[in-house]
């Protein structure tokens, strides 16, 4: 089956190489800010990085915030997209999209050092398309802020503390770590998300 794939263009530095992971399935994919191609894409992804008011504030100056919300097809979060996705933020005390019902909160890590980088294994928590084939692998994660444990927790890492490594609600998904990062288990995540959702 043909897919027909949108990165929503946030403005945000990791569109390329999510573009290129994508790429490297074999599949083509659209960077877009235009309505319309967002809303008749098979799957969106919505990438991100920085901070999470700046993010929104990029999305309400594309005029992008209603069109997001509005999507039916699948919609893959990563990094800071994910986070985007929840109710709110406390980086820059921000409003999110509101597709998950969840909270973004700063990181509580003790003596461990923040942002958390590098390579960390997630867990499953459940059956799900996203982590076919992929519990117990390890994923790249630069992060400071995370969403706890709750009824949207695909799977989940530990970092001082328990967190949500990938949260889901209805058709919206999001990643905390950098599947375009994270070698052969993120192809395999990406291409989960891709063929499966």
């Amino acid at each position: 089956m043909s897919e027909n794939l949108v990165i929503v263009n946030t403005g945000c530095a990791n569109i390329s190489s999510v573009r290129y992971a994508i790429e490297r399935l074999g599949y083509a994919v659209e960077v877009s800010e235009d309505v319309n191609a967002i809303k008749n894409a098979s799957k969106v992804f919505l990438p991100g990085v920085g901070t999470a008011s700046a993010a929104m504030s990029e999305i309400r100056r594309k005029e992008l915030e209603a069109t997001i919300q509005s999507l039916s097809q699948p919609v893959l979060g990563i990094c800071l997209g994910m986070q985007l996705m929840t109710s709110s933020s406390e980086e820059g005390d921000a409003s999110c999209l509101g597709l998950i019902e969840a909270q973004v909160k700063r990181m509580k890590v003790g003596d461990l050092r923040l942002p958390h980088m590098g390579w960390n294994k997630i867990k499953a928590q459940k059956d799900n398309l996203l982590f076919d084939g992929l519990d117990g692998e390890y994923f790249y994660f630069v992060h400071s802020y995370s969403v706890g444990l709750g009824d949207y927790t695909l799977a989940s890492c530990d970092y001082a503390a328990p967190f949500s490594a990938s949260i889901g609600q209805n058709n919206f998904y999001g990643v905390q770590f950098h599947p375009e990062r994270s070698s052969h288990a993120g192809a395999r995540l990406l291409q989960n998300f891709i063929e499966n959702a």
